[in-house]
């Protein structure tokens, strides 16, 4: 398991970028094989890559009760879950579900035992999991992205024409405090939200994905009058602490996962940042 600790403003405007990428970014998300596991002191929220490619994966067999002080790792946890790669399933507590590519599952807080499993070794799944701590148990439940809220936004003229798939919301399935969604921009489009904005009531994590291997995306972060960028290249994550901006630019157009926890799961509950008002 891969730490990260909470990063304070007034010491993040001093990192350089390898400074920057330690602490913020997740550069091997995906391991044959593997679960890969980071824990981010940031609302305490946990992003694990599970690609199961000749065997299956059980979720205890890589994390350790001692790493989060409970009996087994949902003992007091939400989990959501998108399938990025090809076809697979899920097997919650013996109940299994089928989660072709984008297609997504909510875990609710108790659920004990996780298997992971690919159809086909030579395509297989990649579930990107995203958990954050929770009150109270939600009923577990299968999110197709036709079944995600859609959401237009943006305009081709400004280079950011996106859709916003909302699979874990409060308008299509009630959770603790876990919100998670996937963002696809259109042909030509680059920026995914700007103007910038910061979410002071809650922390962030962007998977960006569906990049060729000439492509990236610059990640801007930082206060907004002390921006800093991270360059990501395809299926690499970046933490984002509630003080920090959460904007990129690619040199394409791509996707990503947003995910989020903190005071509220209020989606627009955000504090707007004019580019002119940036430094």
């Amino acid at each position: 398991m891969d730490i990260r600790y909470s990063a304070s403003p007034m010491d993040a405007k001093h990192y350089d970028t390898d400074k920057l990428r330690q602490e913020f970014l997740v550069e091997t998300l995906f391991v044959p094989n593997q679960v890969q596991c980071t824990y981010s002191h940031v609302d305490r929220m946990v992003v694990l890559g599970i690609e199961p490619v000749s065997q299956p994966l059980v979720l205890g067999d890589f994390l350790e009760p001692k790493h989060f002080g409970t009996d087994y790792f949902l003992m007091r946890r939400e989990l959501g879950i998108i399938n990025i790669g090809g076809s697979g399933s899920v097997s919650v507590d013996q109940q299994s579900y089928q989660l072709n590519h984008f297609d997504g599952l909510y875990v609710g807080q108790g659920a004990q035992e996780l298997c992971f499993k690919s159809d086909d070794a030579n395509l297989p799944a990649k579930f990107y999991a995203v958990s954050s701590p929770a009150h109270c148990h939600y009923p577990n439940q299968f999110i197709s992205q036709k079944m995600a809220k859609k959401v237009q936004a943006g305009q081709a003229e400004n280079s950011n024409q996106r859709v916003i798939n909302q699979y874990i919301h409060p308008d299509v399935l009630p959770t603790c405090q876990l919100s998670m969604g996937l963002t696809q921009l259109a042909s030509g489009s680059v920026w995914n939200t700007m103007p910038a904005h910061t979410h002071e009531r809650r922390m962030e994590v962007y998977l960006y994905l569906d990049l060729s291997d000439e492509n990236i995306v610059f990640h801007y972060m930082g206060e907004p009058t002390q921006t800093r960028h991270i360059i990501v290249q395809n299926e690499q994550v970046v933490i984002s602490p509630s003080w920090s901006i959460h904007s990129g630019c690619g040199t394409s157009n791509y996707s990503f996962i947003w995910a989020m926890a903190g005071e509220n799961q209020t989606f627009d509950d955000m504090d707007h940042v004019l580019p002119n008002q940036m430094r």
